[in-house]
């Protein structure tokens, strides 16, 4: 493909303790209308299986954006009475919406923001939860999916966040909660979906959905993408990206199901170098929290300051084997047995501002590469169901998970030096050094060109480290019912993490290693209280830990692995002890208008203790604290049969509460990436049996890049339009305009030196076939 590249909120907590009261009055409405609306009673003799895989019970529209249950047995009960914050967004929303990765779902979701890569911490997906890094935490139908990449979302039927503390449920981190995508599977019936989408900024997309059954109970279904654009408003920047995933199924509908899943995606892109931040007084060093620095991109916002030389592939390929047998009408077994490799090979230039920062008009480009792969391997077993002890029902999934995580990660040398040239310029820009003088790694902040031709060198370098995990957990859940009004949600988890490293040098000689065993118990209880059977008002507690070398090396973890060196410069075990999050929640959820509409409110309060950090030049401990509350508020369904929404709103008001004795001076600063106020809105009404409108805006607060709070992005609004058609019963158009209004605004900021700026207004007109 050619290339052408062209240059409301509320903070007042006790407004926002009035809207829960708002939403428990509706809920009395509810009970009032649904009061008489009795369930029958349930025996053993008739209980429902809770299959993961199959559904028992009435079938969902599966148009709206309302969905009932979570796709996991670990949440055994319906999301009204699951007494947590869950949010998931259905295949509908994905497709209204024009969502074409996992970033671009999430934008529907409040309290969740993005945090920007560069070399120690990869490029790819970072998404903050509560204002918690949760790049560890993504789980592919319910097993987690370790590595760095950007994920598409092709071959994905839904998107399930559980916000909170999640160890209890997916194992080590999860801090500020989780992400699980639910993958397109292979069902009984024949069906084909394929479209194409044109757009702006040369956007070319072709995806392929189709099902077939073989046999009564077999079933096959392929799913295939392939994807390039430009980006709207970012000069040289484009993606590049083809996706296949096949599917396999046996004993459908029968006692015993076989599911074999396989998922290769491979992306070639020229990556968003962004753009850099600047100083707020000319001429000074400081950044203050009170004036802190703000990417600015000296009048130009589509500057690219990156070169020719940069590039990013990525390779992800998950292949997974799962059988599923049903001991009894109420009671089933599964295996899952996966095994995933994720790759990525890069050289990013990062406008470097520390090099004599560009208050005087010019930007160091500093490299950032990595080449790194992950490998994953894991069995987890699974028994759930429904089951009777004295006289009570319990709600049950319990299970056991082993997993191997193999980490290897390397990086390139590139040679700046490679002309003579004073000392100062290898270390400072200025006007003078722009261009040849300093073999183009100092550019113009105002005109930077990608075209220059930089004369510096690029190797491989063979260093680096390679980190292995070994993970045995065992788990178990339970929804006890003790009558018609009230629940008990009980989850209990064991972990034992053990991780190892070792660094080496070029030569493949082994220069430090180290090594930490952790075993730590997460657990979740919550009590629900059931006014009518479409509404609950709960109470909940949470857990989670964090031990050292949770990302194996894939993040920039404020916990790593490291303890004291022995005489040969080995590192001994570490003696840190895991991070630990503990979160109180109190929520109501209520399913009105014939349960057509979900309405949800909590109020939460998550601390995380024993955060690690430096108390000296050469030690560290677990001594720090930091605290985030707030309120969270979700609609998501149909208000009338033709007008859909799925909207939400969060404030979170977050703090340092200890950094310890070298970080006291952030003591009471926002923590980074964490927004105060952030809402979303999306709606469609479908005008006539064929006409379908739609439009959305989206809020994000001013976010800080650091905890020192002296770099910030600031808030924005976007607001996005859609329009459906059905040419026939075969055949509809969908166009989407992203960013109606062209906003120039920033979704991902780091911490220092620069922060990424998001897509302009763009079009995209999708024609899709269905047979």
């Amino acid at each position: 493909m050619s290339r052408q590249h062209s240059h409301l909120p509320v903070s007042s907590p006790r407004l926002l303790a009035s809207a829960i009261g708002v939403a428990i009055t509706a809920g009395s409405a509810g009970h009032m209308v649904f009061a008489a609306e009795k369930a029958d009673e349930k025996a053993p003799g008739n209980a429902i299986s809770l299959g993961a895989t199959s559904i028992t019970g009435d079938a969902q529209d599966a148009t709206s954006y309302n969905v009932e249950k979570a796709s996991s047995p670990k949440y055994t009960a319906p999301l009204v009475d699951t007494p947590r914050s869950v949010t998931v967004i259905p295949q509908q929303v994905l497709k209204d919406t024009g969502a074409l990765n996992m970033q671009d779902a999430l934008r529907t979701v409040p309290g969740i923001t993005f945090g920007a890569g560069e070399g120690g911490n990869p490029q790819g997906d970072r998404p903050f939860i509560r204002g918690f890094d949760a790049q560890g935490d993504t789980y592919l139908d319910g097993v987690r999916d370790t590595g760095s990449q950007s994920r598409e979302i092709f071959a994905v039927e839904s998107i399930e966040v559980s916000k909170g503390p999640n160890s209890a449920i997916g194992g080590r981190g999860a801090a500020g909660g989780s992400i699980n995508l639910v993958s397109k599977k292979a069902h009984l019936g024949d069906s084909f979906d394929g479209g194409f989408t044109w757009g702006s900024d040369q956007t070319q997309r072709y995806t392929l959905d189709g099902n077939y059954q073989f046999t009564d109970t077999a079933a096959g279904r392929l799913n295939l993408m392939s994807h390039e654009s430009n980006v709207a408003g970012r000069d040289s920047v484009d993606y590049d990206r083809w996706g296949i995933a096949p599917s396999l199924a046996f004993g459908l509908g029968t006692d015993t199901r076989v599911n074999l899943d396989y998922y290769h995606l491979e992306s070639n892109d020229t990556p968003d170098s962004g753009i850099p931040y600047t100083i707020p007084v000319a001429g000074s060093a400081a950044r203050t929290k009170s004036n802190p620095d703000k990417p600015f991109a000296g009048g130009d916002h589509s500057n690219f300051y990156g070169l020719d030389r940069d590039f990013r592939k990525g390779r992800t390929d998950t292949a997974t084997f799962a059988i599923e047998h049903d001991l009894s009408d109420a009671l089933t077994v599964k295996n899952t047995l996966r095994h995933g490799s994720s790759m990525q090979d890069y050289i990013l230039t990062q406008p470097d501002d520390s090099k004599g920062n560009v208050n005087n008009g010019s930007v160091w480009r500093r490299a950032n590469t990595r080449v790194s792969n992950t490998e994953t391997t894991t069995n987890q077993t699974d028994l759930f169901g429904d089951v009777y002890i004295a006289g009570f029902k319990n709600s049950f999934a319990t299970g056991i998970e082993l997993s191997r995580e193999e980490s290897q990660k390397s990086s390139y040398n590139v040679n700046v030096d490679t002309t003579p040239r004073t000392a100062a310029s290898t270390t400072n820009c200025s006007p003078a050094l722009i261009g040849a003088p300093s073999g183009y790694n100092c550019t113009s902040l105002a005109n930077p060109n990608p075209n220059d031709p930089w004369n510096g060198a690029i190797s491989r370098n063979y260093a680096g480290t390679d980190t292995e995990s070994d993970t045995y957990a065992l788990y178990v859940f339970d929804t006890l019912e003790l009558s018609e009004q009230w629940l008990v949600n009980m989850g209990l988890r064991y972990d034992h993490f053990d991780t190892k490293y070792k660094t080496y040098n070029a030569s493949s000689v082994t220069t430090s290693k180290g090594d930490d065993v952790s075993e730590f118990v997460t657990g979740q209880f919550g009590v629900v209280y059931k006014p009518a059977e479409n509404g609950s008002i709960y109470a909940s507690y949470a857990t989670s830990a964090t031990p050292p070398g949770n990302t194996l090396g894939e993040g920039q973890e404020g916990n790593p692995l490291g303890g004291t060196p022995d005489r040969n410069g080995n590192l001994l075990s570490s003696d840190m002890e895991p991070e630990t999050t503990k979160n109180y929640e109190i929520g109501t959820k209520w399913d009105l208008l014939n349960d057509r509409l979900s309405l949800t409110a909590d109020i939460f309060r998550t601390e995380k203790d024993n955060a690690r950090v430096q108390v000296d030049t050469t030690s560290y401990e677990n001594a720090g604290k930091t605290r985030v509350q707030g309120i969270e508020l979700s609609a998501s369904g149909k208000i009338t049969e033709k007008w859909q929404v799925f909207a939400g709103y969060a404030y979170m008001n977050s703090e340092q509460v200890d950094g310890g004795p070298l970080g006291k001076a952030n003591d009471g600063n926002e923590l980074p990436n964490t927004p105060k106020n952030s809402a979303s809105l999306w709606t469609t009404y479908q005008v006539t049996p064929k006409l379908t409108i739609g439009g959305g805006a989206f809020y994000v607060d001013d976010v800080f890049g650091s905890v020192a709070n002296t770099t910030m992005v600031e808030s924005y609004v976007r607001y996005d339009a859609m329009a459906a058609y059905k040419l026939s019963k075969n055949v509809d158009l969908q166009l989407n305009v992203q960013n109606l209004t062209d906003e120039t605004y920033y979704d991902k900021a780091f911490s220092t030196h620069f922060a990424n700026q998001a897509a302009g207004r763009t079009a995209l007109l999708s024609t899709n076939f269905h047979f």
